[in-house]
């Protein structure tokens, strides 16, 4: 409900609810304080200028979920998934040198099982954006396959195929 002040007299004001009377500040838009111009985004919220990296990597990440949970929605029900820009810094002592694009946790002491996902490497080694899918896709798939104890292939038959 948007309030608008109206004067009576010079000396009491009355909140009144009209929608042709409301005030700049509770509009949509209005001029900023310099009155060069609009306060509103250049550009609709939809189109792609306005997504960012962050947003469509985001994207993509739901979009692989979403079709894993069309052949598996209890396990993927009892899966989180996260995305971090960067791994730790530095890696443990049982994995292997180079940069990890996930990780997979499995469940443990009331946890769901957790799949990290790291943006700015997986990014890295994209050329585009259909290729940052299909890295998305395979780890997500191998992660997902290694939490269930079961081949990646048996999650998602063209794996590892592109």
């Amino acid at each position: 409900m948007s309030h608008a002040l109206s004067i009576h007299d010079e000396r009491s004001y009355e909140m009144q609810s009209s929608p042709e009377h409301i005030v700049p500040w509770l509009g949509s838009t209005y001029r900023d304080r310099h009155g060069r111009g609009m306060r509103q985004p250049m550009f609709h919220m939809k189109m792609p200028q306005y997504r960012t990296r962050q947003g469509t990597f985001d994207n993509l990440v739901i979009a692989q979920f979403k079709r894993l949970a069309t052949k598996f929605p209890k396990e993927v029900a009892q899966c989180d998934c996260a995305i971090e820009d960067v791994p730790p810094s530095v890696p443990l002592a049982w994995e292997e040198q180079r940069v990890a694009l996930s990780q997979g946790f499995p469940a443990q002491h009331g946890e769901r099982m957790r799949i990290v996902l790291y943006r700015m490497p997986i990014e890295h080694r994209s050329r585009d954006r259909y290729a940052c899918e299909l890295i998305i896709r395979d780890e997500i798939t191998k992660r997902f396959a290694q939490l269930l104890g079961k081949d990646p292939r048996d999650i998602d038959p063209q794996w590892d195929m592109d």
